[in-house]
């Protein structure tokens, strides 16, 4: 689903988060929005979410104007908000259940999509920080979004995790092909990730760089050796110390 903003701004009393935003995101595209804390990107996902509501401006999905969420668009947070009284199956069957119809077919499937199989009666403190993220994102798919919206999921798990989540998003996304919104504020993150990158300025928040992303995929982590890569590395570097 394409998703469209066009001239979009985001006040919060005197304070203007966001600044005449203007972008389309085609179908089946991986975005990875990147900026310092304070920019705008957690705004801007929320937007897209419908869990705000802009100042001015518009955004819709295929043409269809963003009014209020929709089960076309699921966020996966930077905490997986697990609920710790259920099983990881309960977990991820939370978001059907509320629905009112739960397909416990395809929750397995997708319990066994990410990793997690054999690990259906676990509750979330019997689970590492990484595997619990898998069963927020097991959470998120079985919703079947056509974009998936993603805030910092791995900001707070340890390094070798987050390698480890990277890998095994990219991995996911080449098989699903969904549509997929990625913040963070790492810098190698973002490249390794996205197919096109957005590079935000703050106060206001204004998009400074939008740009494809031209590595090869599959990726691979020795890519950060690449002088391509190198290279646009310094230039994001010099918009965010700006």
């Amino acid at each position: 689903m394409a998703i469209t903003l066009d001239r979009v701004a985001r006040d919060f009393g005197a304070i203007r988060a966001l600044d005449e935003i203007s972008l389309t995101i085609a179908d089946g595209t991986f975005v990875t929005v990147l900026g310092a804390s304070g920019c705008g990107k957690s705004t801007l996902l929320n937007l897209i979410a419908g869990l705000d509501m802009p100042t001015s401006g518009r955004l819709s999905i295929d043409g269809v104007a963003i009014t209020k969420p929709g089960p076309d668009r699921v966020v996966v947070f930077q905490q997986p908000g697990l609920y710790p009284w259920l099983s990881l199956r309960e977990n991820v069957a939370f978001g059907q259940r509320l629905r009112g119809t739960i397909d416990w077919p395809r929750i397995d499937e997708v319990i066994g999509i990410v990793g997690l199989g054999g690990f259906e009666a676990h509750r979330p403190y019997e689970l590492s920080g990484g595997m619990q993220q898998r069963a927020a994102l097991a959470r998120a798919l079985v919703m079947n979004p056509k974009v998936l919206l993603m805030d910092e999921p791995f900001a707070a798990l340890d390094a070798q995790t987050r390698h480890r989540m990277q890998d095994f998003l990219l991995e996911l996304w080449g098989r699903i092909g969904t549509t997929v919104v990625f913040i963070t504020h790492d810098i190698d993150e973002a490249l390794m990730l996205g197919d096109r990158l957005i590079v935000m300025q703050a106060r206001p928040g204004r998009i400074a760089i939008d740009r494809p992303i031209p590595l090869a995929r599959p990726r691979h982590w020795d890519m950060v050796l690449d002088p391509g890569f190198v290279a646009l590395k310094r230039a994001v570097m010099g918009i965010l110390a700006a």
